[in-house]
């Protein structure tokens, strides 16, 4: 049976100045409790904490600090097991437990909010949960990099082209183009550790925006809940979302390059490309085309990365012209980032999980390979080698070469040499060797190129920076 909230308790908190009750629809939008309820792990084990400082600073008895505690993990216990009935009338998780509070331990339970205000106390548990999560998104990014990097590993040599434009530039690897996302995730989660060290710091204590004139110890809070240090300014720590900013703004990187990786995964799947096979546990189907097979899951991600954007301008919205310290319009902070942080993990982990099952056309690839005279560049670079012709000369001989290649409807690499001497007579058969496939991915061993012997090195590399932490 869940337990229900005494009518009398709704107005104790804050209305004591009020002659009327709030109308229903301000019940309704003022109410977060829809969403906030999420927090209530961070708001018991905060207010726990906050509870055992005000015991240890003498504010409180150790008898009702002891009451104190068992009341609230009572009501832990009563939410994790949805035995609690959550009202409008209370708003807030906050408000929730601390009524729930006063009918467990009686008038007891207002002490609990000596020294603090529900404007630190929401930012605290925010920033508790967010570190919660941020370390959950790093694991499954990197999750999803150790996927990238064995799928990389078993096709070092497995020849693609490579693109610019969506048009056929250059030849390289698969494994070099798989080994791209590992370094843009790679970021992603250098920017989230940064993230969790920037915003370590504690607001609890704070209270309204000015702090308190109780004798409290913010350091001790601030150590016992895993942060770095106490907010040195309690008019910033209250009015700061810098930090769910910060995340959102994480969240649409993530996005962006998951949406990248979704596109490729589209393009490939297609007829055109036929560069892969897509696995059917993350494919669907047609209602009246029964010969579809539709790339889903990665349409889904690709969609969904809008979503994320749009939760990080709404925040900004919100933000950008509020005055100091608290405002009402905060509130609107909870729901963007909650579906972005679950949205963000969802996303990552699907396209884990796709790009294991993912099988390549290996014999397609090589195909495209011998198109849209892709080693043209080679010859260019091979002119400037061996016989010290300016690059832009080069450049222009070889597409005087590409011309006659078009013109005789063959590629670039399919001339004869008289062909090539007939464009220019310094061009011998050694320059001509020079433009296989092979030695074209080969040569490129410049640092960061696509040569297999980089690409061994990279993998290496990848696995002791991203996946041995």
């Amino acid at each position: 049976m869940k337990k229900k909230i005494n009518k009398k308790n709704i107005k104790n908190l804050w209305s004591g100045r009020f002659e009327e009750s709030p109308s229903e629809t301000m019940l309704r939008i003022n109410s977060s409790i829809s969403f906030d309820k999420t927090l209530y792990e961070q708001d018991i084990s905060a207010s726990k904490v906050h509870a055992t400082m005000l015991s240890n600073q003498s504010i409180i008895t150790k008898e009702e600090l002891k009451k104190i505690l068992n009341g609230l993990t009572k009501i832990e216990k009563e939410i994790k097991e949805n035995k609690m009935q959550f009202s409008d009338k209370l708003e807030d998780i906050h408000t929730h437990i601390e009524s729930r509070l006063i009918e467990l331990i009686g008038a007891l339970g207002k002490k609990l909010h000596t020294a603090r205000s529900r404007n630190d106390q929401v930012a605290t548990d925010t920033k508790i949960w967010l570190r919660e999560q941020n370390k959950l998104i790093d694991k499954y990014l990197k999750k999803l990099q150790l996927s990238l990097i064995e799928k990389a590993e078993a096709n070092i040599f497995t020849y693609m082209p490579g693109f610019t434009h969506l048009q056929v530039a250059q030849p390289t690897t698969l494994a070099h183009h798989l080994l791209a996302y590992v370094n843009m995730f790679g970021r992603d989660r250098a920017n989230n550790k940064s993230l969790i060290e920037r915003h370590n710091y504690s607001p609890l204590g704070s209270a309204a925006l000015a702090g308190t004139s109780f004798n409290i110890n913010r350091d001790e809070t601030s150590n016992n809940l895993g942060f770095k240090a106490p907010m040195s300014n309690s008019i910033d720590a209250v009015s700061d979302r810098d930090f769910i900013l910060d995340a959102l703004n994480l969240c649409c990187s993530i996005a962006i390059h998951l949406s990248r990786l979704s596109e490729e995964i589209i393009l490939w799947s297609s007829p055109g490309f036929n560069f892969i096979n897509l696995p059917d546990t993350f494919s669907t189907g047609s209602s009246i085309m029964p010969q579809k097979k539709n790339p889903d899951a990665a349409e889904l991600i690709r969609g969904k990365s809008g979503r994320v954007i749009g939760n990080y301008v709404t925040l900004f919205n919100v933000m950008k012209a509020l005055p100091l310290a608290y405002s009402k319009d905060m509130q609107e902070d909870k729901e963007p980032l909650f579906d972005s942080i679950k949205t963000t993990k969802d996303t990552i982990n699907v396209m884990s999980e796709m790009i294991k099952e993912i099988t390549f056309n290996t014999d397609k690839m090589l195909e495209i390979c011998n198109k849209g005279h892709i080693n043209a560049t080679d010859i260019a670079d091979a002119l400037v080698a061996d016989l010290g012709v300016p690059f832009r000369d080069a450049h222009m001989i070889t597409g005087k070469l590409v011309a006659l290649a078009d013109k005789k409807k063959i590629q670039i690499h399919e001339l004869n040499i008289k062909d090539f001497k007939k464009v220019d007579k310094r061009i011998s058969k050694n320059i001509v060797n020079k433009i296989t496939l092979e030695a074209s991915v080969k040569n490129r061993d410049s640092y960061g190129g696509t040569s297999p012997e980089n690409i061994k090195k990279e993998i290496i590399f990848s696995k002791e920076k991203w996946c041995n932490d």
